[in-house]
């Protein structure tokens, strides 16, 4: 019979130790049995996982018994110590959880109110940078309106400027065009009595030069149309002419349009003398001048498109009136310039309402100045040298003697300069029907057919004076390259002559390359493009 020990349940309840040492006590007593037939077992059964079992009915002394109590004693001690501890490490556990859950509450709490902190300084913040937004959006609106201000009454007074200065103008005009009048009606008072007599002189003379024009226009007509080579240099009762064959050909074609459809002595025509009139008294109150531009482009497009007159008729009559303004105004005045510059605004305009009027204008311009082909006649003798050859190159005959190599030069210089200006010319939505297109023609052309002469020297200086900055502002490096061959080859061919005159032409182009004009605008031409622009095209 085995009794185990102590349960720990019986243990915590039992308060009172007396009762707990009574009851040790009787069991201690009562153990003694004499069972000697009964052994013992052999393993040892664990009290309470701690105290050695032992057999109630063994003999045991009194010593062992009060150790056996001890140690029960002390066991029961170290377990309720154990427990305390466990209750109290328990009790700190629950508190750290406690104090865990609170500190992570706090911090959760903190974090919100960090983020409501942020969320209300990011508010204000984008509060404030609305406003100094606004406030820098109104300046600059305000800032935007001040100046509107005053560009506004820059541009209104400008315009009164303006205004007045036309006003001025147009009285001046008005003067000067009243005091010419008298001028003309004395003139005429003083020169009525010598047209009669003058009358017959003037109509033989008339009908020799009209017979010379043809004779030269035949010459030449033969000389533009019979060439040889391709680099068209022909010989022709040893006269050798220079030229591209395209521009020789192009010359041909406007000779034989003005010869097929006007008819001879137009001018002298008494059905077309009032076309003429008309057109000849527009073109005479040319101006370089806006008013004046547009006014006269209005009255000449008007009279082009008359049903009485022919369109042949009236565009030749057109295209003489035009380029005859080299001689009846002052060539060698400054002012031609601009009075060019004019006529080029003009001849667009017509042209561009009137497209038929170019090739007549383009025939009128070969007519009177073979450089604005280009070709060049050259005489390879002395007697070839005679009447004829100047007829053809373009010297002008009066009273039975042609004109001075100085006049004939200064007249090629005027034409080719009244063609440049034309071909320059341009306006805004209007489209040119012979511009700086066929300019960059003529001047290839020019530089690769023609000799280096006093006259082609003339004629290429007062090109690129008109038209250089224009092409160099659209050819750019293309153009420098013709100045290249005109300063590489051009003018050491020309330097070999050695005249006066080839001097001057010499110093004239050596001028424009070295002073680089052609980044310069001529003058009159700015000043006529803006206005036009301004006040007559926008």
């Amino acid at each position: 019979m085995r009794v185990d020990g102590y349960d720990e349940d019986d243990l915590e309840d039992e308060d009172d130790g007396t009762s707990a040492g009574k009851s040790r006590a009787l069991m201690a007593k009562g153990a003694r049995f004499s069972c000697n037939d009964l052994q013992s077992s052999d393993s040892e059964d664990e009290l309470d996982g701690q105290v050695t079992p032992y057999n109630l009915m063994e003999k045991r002394d009194l010593a062992k018994s009060i150790l056996l109590e001890l140690e029960s004693e002390h066991h029961l001690k170290v377990q309720e110590e154990v427990r305390s501890k466990l209750a109290l490490l328990e009790v700190c556990h629950q508190n750290e959880i406690h104090r865990t859950i609170s500190a992570f509450a706090r911090l959760q709490k903190y974090a919100e109110s960090r983020k409501e902190i942020d969320r209300r300084l990011d508010v204000h913040f984008q509060r404030r940078m609305a406003e100094v937004l606004d406030k820098h959006l109104s300046m600059v609106q305000r800032d935007h309106e001040q100046k509107s201000q005053i560009v506004e009454r820059r541009i209104r007074d400008d315009a009164a400027l303006e205004e007045a200065k036309r006003k001025e103008q147009a009285v001046k005009e008005e003067k000067l065009r009243q005091e010419r009048a008298q001028q003309e009606a004395e003139a005429r008072q003083k020169e009525a009595a010598k047209l009669a007599a003058e009358a017959r002189k003037t109509a033989f003379e008339a009908a020799k030069k009209e017979a010379a024009e043809k004779q030269a226009a035949k010459l030449r007509d033969a000389a533009a149309t019979s060439q040889s080579s391709p680099d068209l240099q022909n010989n022709i009762a040893d006269i050798k002419v220079f030229g591209v064959k395209y521009a020789l050909e192009a010359e041909s074609r406007r000779y034989a349009l003005v010869q097929n459809q006007v008819p001879e002595n137009i001018h002298h025509n008494k059905e077309f003398s009032k076309y003429d009139r008309q057109i000849a008294k527009s073109i005479s109150k040319l101006m370089p001048t806006t008013d004046s531009v547009r006014a006269r482009a209005s009255e000449l497009i008007k009279a082009l498109d008359g049903q009485d007159c022919p369109r042949p008729i009236s565009c030749c009559l057109f295209a003489n009136k035009i380029i005859s303004i080299v001689k009846s105004r002052n060539t060698k005045d400054r002012t031609f310039g601009n009075l060019a510059f004019a006529c080029g605004y003009v001849m667009l305009l017509v042209t561009n309402q009137v497209p038929d009027a170019m090739d007549y204008l383009l025939a009128e311009f070969n007519r009177v100045c073979i450089y604005t082909v280009p070709k060049h006649l050259h005489a390879l003798n002395a007697e070839a040298r005679n009447r004829d050859y100047y007829r053809l190159i373009g010297y002008q005959e009066e009273n039975g003697q042609f004109e001075s190599t100085e006049s004939y030069l200064t007249y090629v210089v005027a034409y080719v300069k009244l063609y440049a200006a034309m071909i320059q010319t341009e306006i805004k939505g209007v489209r040119h029907p012979h511009g700086l297109a066929e300019g960059w023609k003529w001047l290839a052309m020019f530089l690769n057919s023609l000799p280096a002469t006093t006259a082609t020297a003339c004629a290429l200086h007062a090109f690129l004076k008109m038209a250089g900055f224009a092409l160099h502002k659209k050819y750019g490096s293309q153009f420098m390259k013709i100045l290249y061959v005109i300063s590489r080859y051009f003018l050491p061919a020309l330097k070999e002559q050695g005249n006066k005159m080839q001097a001057e032409a010499v110093n004239n182009l050596q001028n424009y390359l070295n002073d680089k004009i052609y980044l310069e605008e001529p003058e009159g031409q700015y000043l006529v493009q803006q206005l036009l622009s301004k006040e007559l095209f926008m």
